[in-house]
């Protein structure tokens, strides 16, 4: 009777730290990987920072493209009063000049993006009132001017720099984009590490709790064996000492639960006083991998070798404002309107005058000491810093992909090994916890057995982990995903919003 009882209080024991540990308390969070993602899409503050960063060169290029567009401006000077002395050089006297004008120009610019010249559409209003007095004589003239003309200018002999500019900005904006898609892919990274760390906590305080109950069983048997006077005391010591640790085991993996659960939240952007617990399917099959498939498709994707591309263009367009320092270069002007000016407003181009105009002007360089020479000198070091950093960039995902397959294939052996190593330590438990109950061991060799017991669990767990992660490296280097046979296009997302 009493062994039936002892047996039913070990089996409540056992459902209640089972039920602790896999049903969610009050105001849990249960929380899987994929759950863990969109939380991470919504509230990391790495992705976040990322995404506005991708927003600021989006409104970057949306305002030069804007520029590119005809431009309307309107200057207004309501009122322009002067009074002065001055003296005439032709007549050798002074006089005293007054003047009061108020005018307006309005004025239409339209960018040429393929020559970077501008032209202009400007109309000049005004009315001025002026007087002079000389010699005790007054002179007073009112007139109403107005002067439309439509002007071109355009540089020469110089690179297109409106263009170039525009171009920078797209390359800046891609690059964003492919920072943004990267950020995504290391946060996925990041957060499985972190979740599969929360869940390995959560394993190693499940093996602590059933370690507890099975040290607790030991701890009862050893017990009622001294109470019997069928073992000494000094056994129960020990027993009551394999409790205590075993208690105390529970405490710090409990611990070092939370502090993982925090980092993890963290990570997510999510409260800290936020309770979550994990789930997580770690029951892994091992699949077979192609290692030429995965450098194929790594050194074809890869958007790190995309930034490259990007960074040898910016390099070129540096070289040619390089090259454009003290350069020959010109600028040429046309304008043609008419002129209109008459003290009646609706008599200004009775009588009007036209008004072509057309300027050209050159720079010249001489001597600048070569310092045009030793700046394209550099310049061409910087791209070839870039093309070595090119191909080692090439050699560095083709050498990481290896690494990371070479692994995932010792994985796949150490999975079977520690799958083997579990059933063996559960048989090798089993058969002793007998032996403990007839006398044959002592607590402190159970003891030991328990611990192979634990550890070989965690081991194999581990094992699965590290083979989960170690795939989606891979994942990562090589843009493609073994376990669905299908190609990442980590940018697909922001194509489609497009």
């Amino acid at each position: 009777m009493q062994s039936d009882l002892q047996l039913l209080k070990r089996m409540l024991l056992s459902i209640v730290i089972f039920m602790g540990l896999a049903l969610p308390s009050q105001g849990q969070i249960p929380l899987t990987i994929d759950k863990a993602m969109e939380i991470a899409q919504e509230n990391s503050p790495s992705l976040r920072s990322s995404h506005m960063n991708l927003e600021r060169y989006k409104q970057n290029l949306l305002a030069q493209k804007a520029s590119l567009k005809s431009k309307f401006s309107l200057d207004l000077m309501p009122v322009s009063y002067s009074k002065d002395r001055s003296f005439d050089n032709y007549n050798s006297k002074w006089y005293t000049g007054e003047t009061f004008n108020t005018n307006g120009t309005f004025k239409i610019d339209q960018p040429i993006l393929w020559t970077d010249g501008t032209i202009s559409l400007i109309n000049k209003f005004g009315w001025q009132d002026n007087s002079s007095i000389r010699d005790d004589k007054k002179d007073n003239s009112q007139v109403f001017s107005n002067n439309l003309y439509l002007q071109l200018s355009q540089p020469i002999f110089t690179y297109n720099k409106r263009k170039m500019e525009l171009k920078q900005i797209e390359y800046d904006y891609e690059n964003a984009n492919i920072s943004y898609a990267l950020q995504r892919l290391n946060t996925e990274k990041s957060i499985t590490d972190q979740f599969y760390a929360v869940y390995m906590a959560q394993s190693n305080l499940e093996i602590s709790r059933e370690e507890l109950v099975n040290v607790q069983q030991s701890y009862e048997i050893k017990k009622n064996k001294v109470e019997a006077d069928l073992a000494a005391k000094d056994e129960l010591y020990q027993a009551e000492l394999n409790l205590a640790t075993a208690r105390s085991s529970v405490d710090e993996r409990q611990v070092s639960l939370e502090n993982a659960k925090d980092k993890l939240k963290q990570t997510l952007g999510m409260n800290l006083d936020e309770d979550i617990l994990v789930f997580a399917e770690v029951d892994i099959k091992p699949i077979q991998v192609n290692l030429e498939q995965a450098i194929t498709h790594g050194l074809g994707s890869r958007l790190e070798l995309r930034q490259r591309e990007i960074k040898t263009k910016e390099l070129e367009f540096d070289m040619i404002k390089t090259k454009a320092m003290n350069e020959f270069k010109g600028d040429i002007s046309v304008s043609f309107g008419l002129t209109g000016d008459n003290k009646n407003l609706n008599k200004m181009f009775d009588n009007p005058t036209q008004n072509p105009r057309v300027s050209v002007s050159f720079s010249v360089p001489i001597f600048d000491w070569g310092e045009k020479k030793a700046r394209i000198k550099a310049q061409q070091i910087a791209q070839q810093i870039n093309e070595l950093e090119f191909h080692e960039e090439k050699v560095d995902i083709e050498l990481n992909i290896r690494q990371v397959w070479r692994s995932l294939e010792n994985l796949r052996t150490q999975i079977k090994i520690a799958e083997q190593n579990v059933k063996n330590a559960q048989l090798t438990y089993d058969l002793n916890q007998t032996r403990y109950r007839e006398g044959d061991i002592t607590g402190m060799e159970m003891s030991q057995f328990q611990t192979q017991l634990s550890n070989q669990k965690i081991a194999y767990t581990q094992s699965l982990i590290n083979y989960r992660i170690e795939l989606l490296n891979l994942k990562i280097l090589s843009l493609y995903d073994f376990d669905t046979n299908s190609p990442i296009v980590p940018m697909k997302d922001m194509i489609d919003k497009k």
